[in-house]
């Protein structure tokens, strides 16, 4: 079976239905856990997708040197050499960041503020021609939880979704390689316990149950959205898709 390397930055955003998305659709994963003292790999051999999930930890550097960052360098050179050998990848919010800052993009603070709980984003043009993208609906639901931004893109991105406050929410480097600002792998648990006692919500005055509520109320149609999107690209990283995003005729086996 082929395996995705699945790497977890922070252990409150685990692979969540994302995981079971991409297990279902025939992909067996490998979680590493660098936060917990997981050793990563030094290259991608043996691995037929990458994906890096998300965390509250920041893509550039801290003045003060704030933990949970040091293997961030060997995240991104694992970023590197996916986009280099055409590995299929996926990159989400912290994940998505991380791919740019690896390809000379740029991550700071939102000067438009932080971005939390469900919310819509526009497919721009170029999606249209995206094996994945294509069929992803002009405006889907997303749920969104970042204070930091991806202020540049690296230089030959495509931009595939964007909005008001924030321009850069999806993006592909190369044509393996995708970035998502926002979250697509969520349950309500998990947006329960991001929820539970934050600063976040407490800075921005929102009541931390009308956050769950409301997030709650979009799973249905973030599934119905991102669930075909995981397994357009499992089918990719299987050999199952072309570059157009339809899936390749199997052979019929011998009688």
């Amino acid at each position: 079976m082929a395996t995705a390397l699945v790497i977890e930055n922070d252990p409150t955003d685990d692979p969540r239905r994302l995981g079971e998305w991409l297990t279902e659709a025939g992909l067996e994963l490998s979680l590493v856990r660098p936060h917990a003292g997981d050793a990563l790999p030094a290259d991608l051999d043996g691995y037929a997708a990458l994906v890096v999930l998300g965390g509250d930890q920041h893509a550039y550097p801290q003045p003060d040197g704030a933990p949970g960052t040091t293997w961030f360098p060997a995240v991104e050179g694992l970023l590197r050499k996916a986009v280099r050998y055409r590995v299929p990848t996926l990159g989400v919010c912290l994940g998505a960041q991380l791919l740019a800052t690896a390809h000379a993009g740029t991550v700071a603070l939102s000067p438009s503020g932080p971005e939390v709980g469900p919310a819509v984003v526009g497919k721009r043009d170029a999606a249209e021609t995206d094996p994945l993208f294509r069929y992803v609906p002009l405006i889907p639901d997303v749920l969104q939880w970042h204070t930091d931004e991806i202020t540049e893109l690296p230089v030959g991105a495509t931009l595939l979704a964007a909005s008001t406050r924030y321009p850069h929410q999806a993006f592909r480097l190369g044509d393996r390689a995708w970035g998502l600002q926002f979250h697509i792998e969520c349950d309500t648990a998990m947006i329960a316990e991001w929820a539970t006692d934050s600063a976040l919500l407490a800075e921005l005055g929102y009541d931390p149950q009308l956050v769950i509520s409301a997030s709650n109320a979009v799973m249905a149609d973030v599934e119905e959205v991102w669930q075909p999107f995981a397994a357009r690209f499992a089918a990719l990283a299987l050999g199952e898709l072309d570059d157009g995003g339809a899936r390749r005729s199997l052979p019929l086996l011998g009688h």
